[in-house]
């Protein structure tokens, strides 16, 4: 085949995958924009603008519409590629797989309510004295809680019994911070999974599972 004509069908194949799952990509725009915007602040500018955006207990207290859609804008660290590569394996397929409706209901699921559990848990460690009170506005940003959660409903996404082993890669990643030095953040991820695997009744008529063995199947044939 030429080389050009291949390419073509590789971007369109490409774009096809894309427009299939618009609110991941939309969100992965977003994303790509406030990275750029980022990398081009001073550090002790970025620090506090971030914080603005944080969902920590202070801006929860204040403002906690602004605090919940604002940190899902940004990406602590400032390193977008990795994000890409976990929006397209991850949130692509659960938005194609549930539907931008019921895909975004699991992301803001897991990204409320894993964040109101966490911060929770770090006002009840401020009043008993375990963590300072100057935690109360620590910087706390990003799309994990969110992203945790739908790697958590794909479970249902694969057929029985290779289910399991996913389910089972799933919990290990995620328990494992929690049991070595767990922090609250580590206590979020957790939640977040536990929200994702919650949300079982989006997923009821979506079709027929995943068979990774007839996928391979065909692949062979």
């Amino acid at each position: 085949m030429d080389p050009v004509i291949r390419l073509r069908r590789g971007f369109a194949a490409a774009a096809a995958y894309v427009r299939s799952a618009p609110g991941t990509y939309i969100w992965l725009a977003v994303l790509f924009v406030t990275t750029v915007a980022l990398h081009h602040m001073p550090p002790k500018f970025e620090e506090s603008f971030l914080r603005q955006r944080s969902t920590n207990l202070h801006a929860l207290s204040s403002n906690p519409v602004r605090a919940f859609i604002t940190s899902a804008m940004w990406i602590d660290g400032g390193h977008w590629l990795p994000y890409a590569v976990l929006y397209t394996v991850f949130h692509a397929q659960a938005e194609r797989w549930l539907g931008t409706a019921r895909w975004l209901a699991v992301c803001a699921a897991a990204h409320i309510l894993a964040t109101l559990a966490s911060e929770g848990a770090l006002l009840q460690a401020i009043h008993r004295g375990v963590a300072p009170l100057s935690a109360a506005d620590t910087l706390d940003i990003g799309v994990s809680y969110a992203l945790a959660g739908v790697v958590a409903v794909l479970t249902y996404r694969i057929a029985a019994p290779w289910r399991y082993a996913y389910l089972a890669v799933v919990l290990l990643v995620y328990a494992i911070p929690l049991a070595l030095a767990p922090t609250f953040t580590d206590f979020g991820h957790f939640i977040s999974v536990l929200i994702g695997l919650g949300c079982y009744p989006l997923t009821r008529d979506r079709g027929k599972a995943w068979n990774p063995k007839e996928t391979l199947a065909t692949l062979r044939g």
